[in-house]
């Protein structure tokens, strides 16, 4: 498993065809799937399927908001970390982290009380990418930049 990257267990990603450019995320290998946190959540319909429209707020100190558009992957429940499950709606987008870009699917929920944004799961992580719990924020403050292919 060569092509393994090993990065610490929190990082810096881009979700690109969101347009967020830098999120800070916890890689955790104990959470099945990936969770992003959004305000304002809508689903509505277009060319007859289902959309969500909702914002990401990055940045603590000087939070820029990004308003965001995505078809519907598909809706199920999610159990959070305190054993409650919830029904969320997923996404498939893009990630872009240690020059790598990927498909997610993403859930969406209120992360507001979590210490970061995004939640990095390790279906998302299988094969890519081993967390050593030891290190921290190895990669670049700027995921885009250190792309290997545009």
């Amino acid at each position: 498993m060569a092509d393994v990257i090993t990065l610490g267990w929190r990082e810096r990603l881009a979700l690109p065809d969101l347009g967020i450019v830098s999120l800070k995320a916890k890689l955790d290998t104990g959470a099945r799937s990936s969770s992003l946190h959004v305000d304002e959540l809508e689903s509505f319909e277009r060319d007859g399927a289902v959309w969500l429209r909702f914002t990401v707020s990055t940045g603590r100190r000087h939070p820029m908001v990004t308003h965001c558009e995505a078809p519907a992957l598909y809706r199920r429940a999610v159990m959070d970390t305190g054993g409650r499950s919830t029904e969320r709606w997923f996404i498939r987008t893009d990630a872009v982290l240690a020059g790598r870009r990927f498909s997610v699917d993403v859930n969406l929920t209120d992360r507001r009380h979590m210490l970061f944004p995004m939640l990095l799961g390790r279906t998302a992580l299988q094969g890519r990418f081993a967390v050593d719990p030891a290190l921290s924020y190895t990669q670049p403050r700027h995921p885009l930049a250190a792309m290997d292919v545009p």
